[in-house]
């Protein structure tokens, strides 16, 4: 001590490599006061690494506030390293944690994503845009994409990304991880430059090769996709490996799935689940969600219904709009979780208001049905307005049939009849609706022309509605010529997929009276066939038939079901027929 001491007063120099020495040995009270001698001296290395040492705090107590005064007397006595470190403390707001060390200034900025910096206090932007502007003046790779981050994340009034694209790239060719990655980023940023692919990946391979855990992320993503590299999913799983130890949330999500699927690593299902569960703890929606399925699906993990509602909670009030509709389907089937409809649709609502199409379509299903909605009636026209606008054609269908209807709103045929012709471009569900408004004159003029082309558009592709819609105008030569032979192929077909409009109209035309041969035996067939999906008018011509015996053997009680039957239907011939063979059947019981 006495020894360190003499050469304190000898030299500030001595005492500074003395106490650099000390350093090395991990013997931080012994450096400190050699360091406090050279920097009172006005060496400015000396200033830096005391610096140092209150931030990690090493042998004097963590203090940010004296760390930021001793790095400030280095960074004015021109130290570019306590520049950096300042700049990047500044735009952290101060909040470096006590491992913090001088060569991590700003490689803690680009850990993680721009908008994820952890902080205490707010980002000292223009303080930041000070020193780092020193830093980088000076030459420093390291300072110059410090400078680059302030002008690209800062305030408007200092943001100029043409500025901060320059000293990204100048600190890239200076070698510096950070540069590489910054440059990648505002390369991709920029609509002018995004498609230079492969300078792009070549810039986050640099920014990997040193460990930035954001780039290792980034460089797998890239493998993985094949963009401006090879596609290489092994590679993109080791890269998502590595970004997982050093703690990239995402990386921590991929990785577990990796290890699950087992496609390009050897399979662990639980070590999988625990990487995933890391990421879902760090608050990663995405990874709780995947648990959720885990656990629900079963599979590499056995179903546990209440470990996947816990898990499907988190993802869903972190903003998962997917799991939102899947805890929703667990409160209202009570898998997991007590059943509650008030529970499941509070989940629907806010899956539909988060954007999930199936619940926003699920929840108009039960305002077409008529049920009540718990909450007040969702905004289903906004929701379907919004992804509609942007081009989605299931929206614009579904904005269309809610207009139609009223559903979620008031009823505007006209409007409705606009997005349903927007949706026709592509979705035979919509062509046939189309074609209904058209042959009806609803929302648009009648025409009978267009309103078949529309029906044999949605025929062609396969709808059962749009291929009975055609059928009906064939035969009865609406819109055009007629032809049967034509109708009666598409009502079969319809009739496969268990059209029961097209049953009916089968067995009505083979019942005669409609240009083709009178066949009451395929007319029975059909009418039954129809009669037992419940269509009412099929009801009661069957139960004519079986009354009557014109094509099966007479049966007065089946006909007196059937004819029971539609008149549950609102059939009101139905009525009728049923008095009458009543009455009939009283005679003869006399």
């Amino acid at each position: 001590m006495l020894f360190d001491r003499l050469i304190g007063k000898a030299s500030p120099a001595a005492a500074l490599r003395r106490g650099l020495g000390l350093l090395e040995k991990e013997q931080f009270t012994e450096a400190l006061p050699l360091l406090a001698q050279a920097a009172q001296a006005g060496l400015p290395e000396a200033a830096y690494q005391i610096g140092r040492l209150y931030l990690q705090g090493s042998g004097v107590p963590y203090s940010p506030a004296e760390a930021v005064r001793w790095l400030e007397q280095a960074a004015l006595r021109g130290s570019v390293e306590a520049q950096c470190l300042l700049a990047a403390l500044l735009v952290q707001g101060l909040a470096s944690a006590p491992e913090t060390s001088a060569g991590e200034g700003a490689a803690r900025l680009f850990s993680a994503t721009a908008t994820n910096v952890a902080s205490s206090a707010a980002p000292d932007f223009e303080a930041a845009h000070k020193w780092a502007h020193m830093a980088a003046h000076a030459g420093s790779a390291e300072g110059l994409a410090l400078l680059g981050y302030v002008l690209t994340y800062g305030p408007e009034h200092l943001r100029n990304l043409d500025e901060a694209r320059d000293c990204y790239q100048r600190s890239a060719s200076g070698g510096c991880a950070q540069g590489h990655l910054g440059y990648a980023l505002t390369l991709a940023g920029d609509v002018r430059l995004s498609e230079r692919k492969a300078e792009i990946a070549e810039h986050i391979r640099a920014a990997a090769a040193t460990g930035i855990p954001s780039a290792l992320y980034m460089f797998g993503v890239l493998a993985e996709e094949g963009t401006g590299i090879e596609k290489d999913p092994a590679s993109a799983a080791e890269h998502f490996r590595k970004a997982a130890e050093l703690g990239h949330r995402t990386a921590q999500m991929k990785w577990g799935a990796a290890l699950i699927e087992g496609r390009t690593v050897t399979p662990d299902p639980v070590l999988g689940e625990s990487w995933l569960r890391r990421a879902a703890l760090a608050g990663d929606a995405r990874a709780a969600e995947m648990i959720g399925d885990l656990y629900t699906k079963g599979g590499a993990m056995p179903p546990n219904y209440a470990e996947a509602a816990s898990w499907y909670r988190r993802a869903a009030e972190a903003g998962s709009a997917t799991a939102a509709r899947s805890l929703s389907s667990f409160y209202m089937t009570g898998a997991g979780v007590p059943t509650d409809a008030e529970e499941a649709a509070r989940w629907l609502h806010a899956a539909a208001d988060a954007g999930d199409s199936s619940a926003q379509i699920t929840l108009a299903q039960q305002l077409l049905a008529g049920l009540a909605m718990p909450g007040g009636r969702p905004p289903v026209t906004d929701w379907f307005r919004k992804t509609a606008a942007g081009g989605d054609l299931a929206a614009a269908f579904n904005l269309g049939v809610c207009l139609l209807q009223g559903v979620g709103g008031e009823r505007d045929e006209q409007q409705a009849a606009i997005w349903l012709r927007r949706a026709a471009e592509g979705l035979p569900e919509a062509q046939y609706m189309l074609g209904r408004l058209l042959s009806e004159g609803r929302g648009v003029q009648a025409d009978l022309k267009a309103a078949r082309e529309w029906f044999a558009l949605a025929a062609e592709a396969g709808n059962a509605d749009g291929q009975a819609a055609l059928a009906e105008m064939l035969v009865n030569g609406r819109g055009g010529q007629t032809d049967v032979a034509k109708a009666i192929k598409l009502c079969e077909q319809a009739a496969e997929k268990g059209h029961s409009g097209a049953m009916f109209a089968l067995g009505a035309i083979h019942s005669g009276g409609h240009g083709a041969a009178i066949d009451r035996a395929r007319a029975a067939h059909w009418f039954r066939a129809a009669a037992e999906l419940g269509h009412g008018h099929a009801q009661l011509m069957l139960g004519r038939y079986l009354r009557s015996g014109a094509a099966e053997p007479r049966n007065v009680r089946e006909a007196r079901h059937w004819f029971e039957s539609a008149v549950a239907q609102g059939i009101l011939e139905a009525e009728s027929e049923l008095a009458e063979l009543s009455a009939a059947t009283s005679k003869i019981a006399v």
